[in-house]
């Protein structure tokens, strides 16, 4: 399971690492716990805004 970065934070969590749109979630080296994504994946945090999305990454089909 695959997040990406939607909007700017800095994550308190991974010493203060500053996570880019676009970004892989969590930086490499670091892992996030099912309650920290679900924070993040939704408003359910202090700042009601949505951080992270789950990308469902398919496996490319040779041809």
């Amino acid at each position: 399971m695959t997040h990406k970065v939607v909007s700017r934070f800095k994550e308190t969590k991974h010493d203060g690492h500053i996570y880019e749109v676009g970004d892989n979630y969590p930086v490499e080296g670091k892992k996030a716990t099912k309650a920290r994504l679900e924070e993040l994946s939704t408003t359910k945090n202090k700042y009601n805004q949505i951080f992270i999305e789950e990308v469902n990454e398919t496996p490319k089909v040779e041809e």
